[in-house]
């Protein structure tokens, strides 16, 4: 009962907002996570001193502003994919060249596409299947709320993108061989488990990383294409696939993982504010040697 009142006295009202008042809301959420409560912001300032150690304080705390900037956007727009039209999010999220993929379609191959956590990726949810020919698949870890859960991915599926849970990957990709479709693998969360895990070198730190988007290409063969998300200017941002990896199978054990890792490593470092520096990537502590 509690979450259906929030639902719907909170979450709907703010996301049937004009833009222009939501990012008026925005500014206002900024000064209380940044100023007033801190937000994380032990975890976000030793993210960004041990992943550029070679900048000064003054930029830490540059990168760090920017990015609660960023990160109150980031929410208030997740809150308007609730009630945003098909028209007004092909508009503020443009997927720029689909015909990369096109021919693979007509070839009848699956794909799997990477990215991360990285700009608006609630609005590349709801965005991308209807602008290209695969069914897009995307792999979600389920909230722990029931009916917040169920209305997360009614939300993101409204345009035809399909959501499955990170417990069941296995079945789903058992049971769409026949279909044509791509697969999308969140390549910057943080694995808990050192037997599923590649350890690398990522923004300068030994970093365990998941390893399912090369598991899944090399066991059925599918091409991997990095997504790269970019902001235009407030409220509008655009994808594009780049460096496909056309034969998974003949590729060396963590070729496929570090490749796509560093592609993200080096959006990031180019824009750092646009990078989900609160989520608690190194909680794992590892040394190559022993992971």
């Amino acid at each position: 009962m509690i979450s259906f009142l929030f639902y719907y006295s909170i979450i709907i009202p703010v996301s049937i907002l004009p833009f222009r008042l939501l990012y008026g809301l925005s500014n206002v959420l900024f000064y209380l996570l940044y100023y007033v409560t801190g937000y994380r912001k032990k975890v976000v300032m030793e993210n960004i001193r041990n992943s550029f150690p070679e900048r000064t304080h003054s930029q830490h705390i540059l990168i760090s502003k920017k990015f609660y900037r960023h990160l109150c956007d980031l929410i208030l727009e997740s809150l308007k994919v609730f009630t945003i039209s098909e028209k007004n999010i092909n508009k503020r999220m443009v997927i720029k060249n689909p015909e990369f993929i096109a021919p693979y379609f007509h070839q009848k191959r699956s794909m799997i596409l990477a990215g991360g956590h990285y700009n608006n990726w609630e609005f590349f949810a709801v965005a991308i299947d209807s602008a290209i020919q695969h069914q897009a698949i995307g792999i979600y870890q389920p909230l722990s709320n029931i009916y917040f859960d169920a209305k997360m991915r009614k939300t993101r599926s409204r345009f035809g993108f399909k959501m499955i849970s990170t417990k069941s990957v296995k079945q789903v990709f058992e049971d769409e061989k026949e279909n044509v479709t791509v697969t999308i693998f969140g390549i910057d969360q943080s694995p808990s488990s050192k037997s599923k895990c590649h350890v690398m070198d990522f923004l300068n730190q030994p970093t365990r990383v998941v390893f399912g988007a090369e598991k899944y290409a090399k066991e059925y063969n599918y091409p991997v294409l990095y997504g790269r998300i970019s902001k235009i200017k407030r409220g509008f941002y655009s994808f594009e696939f780049s460096d496909i990896i056309e034969h998974p199978q003949e590729t060396k054990h963590g070729e496929i993982t570090e490749k796509i890792t560093h592609l993200l490593e080096q959006d990031i470092i180019r824009q750092p504010e646009y990078w989900l520096w609160s989520h608690k990537r190194w909680k794992h502590k590892c040394v190559p040697a022993t992971c």
